[in-house]
């Protein structure tokens, strides 16, 4: 069984031969470089100043109050404490027909804090950092500083 395409080349008829379009695609290729844009110099100063403090000044005092009890006991009684007193017994033993302990005398300790304060000078240490931008390449560090880019729009505004 012969094909038409070997019929037409039997005939004498020119046979078109298949046409090739190629197809072509686009590739994107994304790279990136560093650009400088500018450059920042910092610069870091510690300064010593005074400052004006309140410092709590606190002490503690003791004030002891005799009371008199004169009473007899049978055994000395024990320290004991009531609230912010510290009661202290003091006995002497006395000669009456018979010997017997007389509780003579209590000390109530009473402990008092005091606090004031006292406002005093001391001198204290405070970092303060600058921070300068410079155009790009870099500048010696005898030329001057270039303005900020803020201040540098700031002016090219009020120029217009």
């Amino acid at each position: 069984m012969a094909s038409r395409t070997d019929s037409k080349r039997a005939a004498g008829v020119p046979v078109a031969k298949p046409a090739v379009i190629p197809v072509i695609q686009e590739r994107a290729v994304v790279k990136k470089r560093v650009v400088e844009t500018g450059r920042v110099r910092i610069r870091k100063n510690v300064r010593e100043y005074e400052e004006h403090v309140d410092i709590p000044h606190v002490h503690e005092e003791v004030r002891v109050e005799r009371v008199p009890v004169d009473q007899f006991v049978e055994t000395a009684p024990q320290v004991r404490t009531e609230g912010d007193v510290t009661i202290i017994p003091v006995v002497e033993e006395r000669y009456v027909m018979e010997k017997r302990l007389v509780l003579v005398e209590e000390l109530h300790v009473r402990r008092e804090r005091h606090e004031t304060h006292r406002p005093e000078v001391v001198r204290v240490l405070k970092e303060e950092v600058e921070v300068d931008r410079l155009p790009p390449g870099g500048v010696d560090d005898d030329v001057a500083v270039a303005a900020p880019p803020a201040t540098a729009k700031r002016r090219a505004a009020k120029t217009r």
